[in-house]
């Protein structure tokens, strides 16, 4: 099959081709298309098995550029990933989901595949939603933009950010300093994003004044969280008792997000995985939303989604051996 598409202008010849015509060349590279570049003109020469997956791709890139966007190599690489792992893409996945942020010059915080735009509308849909997935899928990323979103627009009073930091309290002992220094290094992830998406000096002020707490999970023990949004990460980490206290902490105007990787646990001893129980347990209920995330989702180097599908093999492969 062959397909033309004739450009108004040589600016977007240019960003639907990419940089060094990047673009074209993942076309080449990723779906088999051959690719001529005749003035303002590009022609595809595309297979007619893979018509149909390749011209679904090729609009959407279009649809970038007529709207005057840039196309950037990562991009097209998340458009390539969403239509080869889903089949179930509509319109309404591929609309632009911005989520503003309060530090300064920095722009709004964009979702860049299809998972990631189906978790961010179901944070602002539900008022407790779970987000399951590898590594580097942004699940406590996004998580965290939408809470300072929440923030700055006055719809939450507070941000409340927890992990569960260790399994036995006494481990806390081996680390020097403070109680809060103790801490750090496993609140430093949480940490990490918040700084990305608000001043320093913001930032400072609100922890000192409580409008922005990061705490330990056993913190959260016996309170009630109103007008809040609370992020508990590293779920997988919880025993049930502890999702439990966690789930029961949800006040008036509030929202949760639970945030995990079940491949990830820490937990040691054979202890039940707490996440996987709340999977179990709160499927079916009205307002509480379970968003799957998956190696085409993850948005780090290219390699890491190439790691995780790895390991998902061998673990596969050692699964079926063992059975």
């Amino acid at each position: 099959m062959r397909r033309t598409i004739r450009f108004d202008s040589i600016e977007q010849a240019y960003f639907f081709s990419g940089r060094h015509d990047e673009n074209l060349k993942l076309l080449e590279e990723s779906l088999g298309v051959q690719v001529a570049i005749r003035g303002q003109d590009i022609i595809l020469q595309i297979k007619d098995e893979d018509a149909d997956l390749v011209n679904k791709i090729v609009d959407r890139m279009l649809e970038r550029v007529y709207r005057g966007e840039s196309l950037s190599k990562e991009d097209v690489i998340y458009l390539i990933r969403d239509f080869k792992s889903r089949e179930d893409l509509t319109d309404n996945d591929f609309r632009v989901e911005k989520i503003k942020v309060a530090k300064r010059g920095v722009p709004a915080v964009v979702p860049k595949t299809v998972g990631q735009r189906r978790y961010v509308s179901a944070i602002r849909s539900h008022d407790l939603v779970f987000a399951l997935g590898p590594a580097g899928t942004g699940k406590t990323y996004l998580a965290m933009a939408m809470a300072v979103e929440a923030l700055v627009s006055r719809r939450v009073r507070r941000i409340i950010l927890t992990r569960p930091a260790v399994e036995a309290g006494e481990r806390l002992g081996f680390l020097p300093g403070s109680l809060e220094e103790k801490m750090n290094p496993y609140l430093r992830p949480l940490y990490d994003a918040l700084y990305d998406m608000m001043d320093p000096e913001e930032i400072e002020e609100y922890v000192e004044t409580g409008v922005i707490e990061v705490a330990p999970l056993a913190f959260m023990r016996g309170r009630t969280l109103n007008h809040a949004f609370i992020i508990l990460d590293e779920a997988q980490n919880c025993t049930p008792e502890q999702m439990k206290m966690f789930l029961t902490r949800l006040g008036f105007g509030s929202k949760a997000v639970v945030t995990g990787d079940l491949t990830q646990s820490d937990l040691i001893g054979g202890k039940p995985i707490g996440l996987l129980e709340a999977i179990e347990i709160l499927k079916g209920i009205e307002g509480i939303e379970f968003v799957y995330l998956t190696g085409a989702d993850v948005v780090r180097h290219e390699l890491v989604q190439a790691i995780i599908e790895a390991y998902a093999r061998y673990q596969e492969k050692k699964g079926s051996q063992n059975a």
